[in-house]
C-alpha cells in the first residue's frame, strides 16, 4: 500500500490567522468565542468569528491554500495535483445576500408601480412631481442591507457560487488540471476530503493533493435554523461538561498538502505525519439525532482501526468531535468507553475554536498533527465538570504520542474516523 503523508498545512480560525497562532492560543487555553450578533434581526449568541464581521468563503480558501503551499515549499502551477476542498455550507452566505437583494428589488419595483398608478394631483402641484417613491418598510426579520464583509452579488456571477465552485477556484489558483472534488457531508466533510485525497494517491491517480475543508457559516439562515432546533449555546461551548448548553458556531478552514511518501522523500519535504486509515458509515436513523447506541459510529471507528493496522490499545490520543450538545457528547462518550481502554487521552477543541461544521474535522486533523509533531496534548477548553468517566485533558500536557484518532459525527448520521501516526 502506498503511504500517504502530510507535508503542508494551512489553517485559519477564530483562535488565530495561522496554524501556529491558533495552536499556541489553543495550548494557552484561550477561546475565540464571543457574544456577538452581526445581524440586527437576531438576538446575540456566542460565536467564533475570525474577524469583526462574518468571513468570506473565497477569501478564507485562498488564504489557507496559499499558506499550505508555502508550508510545503511548493510553488504553483501544480498541474498534476488533485484538489479536494469540501464545505457543508459552501456559498450559502452569498445566496442569502442575493436572495435578500432580489427581495428588496422586487418589493421596491412593486412599490414604485403602485405609486405611478395612483391618481395624479391637481395641475400645478410641484410637490407630487418632486416627491420620491416612499421608502420601503421591510419586514423586521429582513435587514435593509447585506452584511458589510460580503460583496453585493448579481445573477451574472451566480454560477460562481454553486457548491462545487470553491474547489474549482482552488484548482485555478494553483494551476491544477487534475481531478477536483467538493465533498459535502455535514460535519464529516473535512475528514472525508482528506480520506478521498489519500485514496486518490493510494490508487495511483495522483501523487499529490490539496485537501481540506472551509466554512463560513455565520449567516442569518444558519443561525435561525440552529436556534429553531434548540442547538445553540447561550453563553459558550463546554464539551462533555455537566452544564453544556449546545454548540457554538465558528468560522474556520484547514487545508493540507498530501503526498505519497516516495514523492515527499524525493524532494526532502518535512513531514507532519502519515494518514494511516479511515472509516465512514451512516446511521440511517434521524436527521439531527445520532443513533442512541452508536452502532454505526462504532463500525466507522472499527473500519478505521482495521485499515490503519491498529488496535484500540494503540491509540494514544482521541481528538473527539465534542460539540457540547447533549446527544452528541453522550453518544460519543459511550462509544469511546465501549471501544477503548480506560485512560486513553481525550479532548475536543471546539471550546476554543467553536464548531466550524464541515471544516471541524479538518481543523481537528490539523491540531492532531501538531500534537503528534510537538508531543503535546491540547486541552478541552470549557470543560469544568465532566459528565462522563473518560480521561479528559483539561490542561496542556506533554505526552508520548504515536497514534491519534480523530472523530467527526455529522447531521444525518454521518460518521467519520481517521487515524494519524508518525
Amino acid at each position: 500500500m502506498v503511504k500517504v503523508v502530510v507535508t503542508g498545512i494551512g489553517l485559519v480560525s477564530a483562535l488565530g490567522g495561522s496554524l501556529d497562532e491558533s495552536w499556541q492560543n489553543l495550548l494557552a487555553g484561550k477561546s475565540g468565542i464571543k457574544l456577538l450578533q452581526p445581524f440586527p434581526e437576531l438576538r446575540p449568541f456566542p460565536m467564533a468569528l475570525i474577524g469583526q464581521q462574518p468571513a468570506d468563503l473565497t477569501m478564507l480558501t485562498q488564504l489557507v491554500v496559499t499558506s499550505a503551499l508555502q508550508d510545503a515549499d511548493l510553488v504553483p502551477p501544480l498541474a498534476d495535483c488533485a484538489v479536494i476542498i469540501g464545505s457543508s455550507r459552501s456559498h450559502q452566505a452569498s445566496w442569502e445576500v442575493l436572495a435578500r437583494q432580489m427581495y428588496e428589488d422586487t418589493a421596491t419595483e412593486k412599490d414604485a408601480q403602485n405609486f405611478s398608478s395612483s391618481p395624479r394631483p391637481p395641475s400645478g402641484s410641484e410637490v407630487w412631481t418632486r416627491r420620491e417613491p416612499p421608502r420601503l418598510q421591510l419586514p423586521h426579520r429582513i435587514p435593509a442591507s447585506p452584511r458589510p464583509s460580503v460583496p453585493a452579488f448579481s445573477l451574472k456571477n451566480w454560477l460562481d457560487t454553486l457548491p462545487h465552485m470553491n474547489a474549482i477556484a482552488t484548482a485555478r489558483q494553483i494551476g491544477a488540471s487534475g481531478i477536483v472534488l467538493a465533498p459535502m457531508v455535514a460535519c464529516a466533510t473535512g475528514i472525508l476530503s482528506i480520506a478521498q485525497a489519500a485514496m486518490l494517491i493510494q490508487t495511483g491517480q495522483c501523487q499529490r493533493a490539496i485537501a481540506g475543508a472551509v466554512e463560513a457559516p455565520i449567516t442569518p439562515l444558519t443561525l435561525a435554523g440552529f436556534q429553531q432546533m434548540g442547538a445553540l449555546a447561550k453563553t459558550g461551548a463546554y464539551p462533555f461538561d455537566v452544564h453544556r448548553e449546545g454548540l457554538v458556531l465558528g468560522e474556520g478552514a484547514a487545508v493540507f498538502v498530501l503526498e505519497s511518501a516516495e514523492l515527499a522523500k524525493q524532494r526532502q519535504a518535512k513531514i507532519y505525519g502519515e494518514i494511516l486509515g479511515f472509516g465512514f458509515t451512516n446511521d440511517a436513523y434521524h436527521t439531527n439525532s445520532p443513533e442512541p447506541h452508536g452502532k454505526s459510529a462504532i463500525a466507522a471507528i472499527k473500519q478505521c482501526l482495521q485499515r490503519s493496522c491498529l488496535s484500540p490499545a494503540d491509540i494514544d490520543y482521541i481528538h473527539a468531535h465534542g460539540t457540547a450538545t447533549q446527544l452528541n457528547d453522550q453518544m460519543e462518550s459511550m462509544v469511546i468507553q465501549h471501544l477503548f481502554p480506560q485512560g486513553v487521552a481525550v479532548s475536543s477543541t471546539k471550546g476554543s475554536s467553536g464548531h466550524t461544521l464541515g471544516a471541524s474535522g479538518a481543523l481537528g486533523v490539523a491540531f492532531s498533527l501538531m500534537a503528534l509533531k510537538h508531543q503535546i496534548l491540547p486541552p478541552c477548553v470549557g470543560l469544568q465538570q465532566p459528565e462522563f468517566d473518560l480521561n479528559f485533558i483539561t490542561a496542556t500536557s506533554l505526552s508520548n504520542i504515536n497514534h491519534i484518532l480523530c472523530l467527526s459525527f455529522g447531521f444525518g448520521g454521518q460518521n467519520a474516523a481517521i487515524g494519524i501516526g508518525h
